[in-house]
C-alpha cells in the first residue's frame, strides 16, 4: 500500500483521513466501486460515496457513470496539476464574491449590527487568544488597517524581521495616513537591516539600552483602545502553536499597556 510518509504528505495538501484511505485503496487496485473501496480502506460504507465525490471535485479521481458507479484513479501527478489549478480558480472566484459582498449594502448591515451589538456588551468580555502566528498575523493587519492616531509596538529581535515581511506594507499606508508609529526593540546584528527599513516608517528604539531593569515582553497597540500581546516565544514554539491575548478593553488598554508601554519608551535612548 502505501506508506505513512506519504499519507502524511496526502494530508498535508488538503486530504481528511477518509479521503487519504480511499484513494490510497484506488491507487493500488485501479478502478473499483464504492463498496469495494470502502472495504480495501476499511472506512464505513456509508462515508464511501461522500468521500468518492470529494475527490472527484477535487481532481483526484475519475467517476464511471455505470451501474453501478465506479472510480477510476487519475495518475498522481496528473492529479496534483488538477487540483492546484481547481483551488486557483475556487480562489479566485471566492475572491471575487468576497470583494462583491464587501461593495454591497449587506456588509454596512453587518457593520451596523456589529456596531450596536458590541455597545451592549461588557469590554471585559472583548477579549480572546489568537493561536497560530498566521491567525496572530491577519488580526495585527486588521487592527493597523483601522488605526487612526497611534500603533505602538514593542517586539522582539525575530519580530523586527516579521514587521518588515508581513506588515510593512500596512505600516507604510498608516504612515501615510498620518498615524504616529513607535517600535522598540532589541537591535542586533542580524535585524539591523530590517530596523533600518523600518525607519522609514515609524520611530525605532533599541530595547538593548533598557534601564532600571524594567519588565519587557511582546505588545502591539492602537490608538490606546486595543492591543495584542505576546503569551509565547517565538524561538521555542512551532508557528502554529503560538499564542497571544487580545483585547479592546479601553481600561486594560489606556491605564496598563500604553501607560506600560510609555514608562519602557522613556527609558529607552
Amino acid at each position: 500500500m502505501i506508506s505513512e510518509e506519504t499519507l502524511d504528505n496526502l494530508k498535508a495538501i488538503g486530504l481528511n483521513l477518509y479521503e487519504r484511505k480511499i484513494y490510497a485503496a484506488l491507487i493500488a487496485k485501479g478502478v473499483g466501486s464504492a463498496g469495494s473501496l470502502a472495504e480495501i480502506a476499511q472506512v464505513p460504507r456509508s462515508r464511501a460515496y461522500d468521500v468518492l465525490e470529494s475527490l472527484a471535485e477535487k481532481g483526484f479521481i475519475v467517476v464511471q457513470h455505470t451501474k453501478p458507479i465506479k472510480y477510476v484513479a487519475i495518475k498522481p501527478s496528473t492529479a496534483m496539476d488538477n487540483t492546484k489549478s481547481i483551488l486557483k480558480k475556487n480562489f479566485t472566484t471566492n475572491v471575487k464574491r468576497i470583494d462583491t459582498f464587501s461593495d454591497s449594502k449587506a456588509l454596512n448591515e453587518l457593520d451596523h449590527l456589529y456596531t450596536n451589538g458590541v455597545s451592549l456588551v461588557n469590554p471585559a468580555d472583548l477579549t480572546g487568544t489568537f493561536k497560530g502566528s498566521y491567525s496572530i498575523e491577519l488580526q495585527q493587519n486588521a487592527m493597523f488597517k483601522k488605526a487612526t492616531s497611534t500603533i505602538d509596538i514593542m517586539t522582539s529581535e525575530h519580530g523586527i524581521k516579521n514587521l518588515i515581511e508581513a506588515h510593512s506594507s500596512i505600516l507604510q499606508k498608516a504612515k501615510n495616513r498620518g498615524i504616529n508609529i513607535r517600535i522598540a526593540a532589541p537591535i542586533t546584528e542580524t535585524n539591523k537591516k530590517y530596523t533600518d527599513m523600518l525607519k522609514d516608517i515609524a520611530t525605532v528604539k533599541d530595547l538593548n539600552d533598557i534601564k532600571n531593569n524594567i519588565p519587557i515582553g511582546k505588545m502591539i497597540i492602537v490608538d490606546n483602545k486595543q492591543a495584542i500581546l505576546g503569551l509565547t516565544n517565538e524561538k521555542d514554539t512551532h508557528p502554529t502553536q503560538q499564542v497571544s491575548l487580545w483585547t479592546a478593553s479601553d481600561h486594560f488598554t489606556s491605564n496598563f499597556a500604553h501607560n506600560t508601554f510609555n514608562i519602557i519608551w522613556k527609558n529607552l535612548e
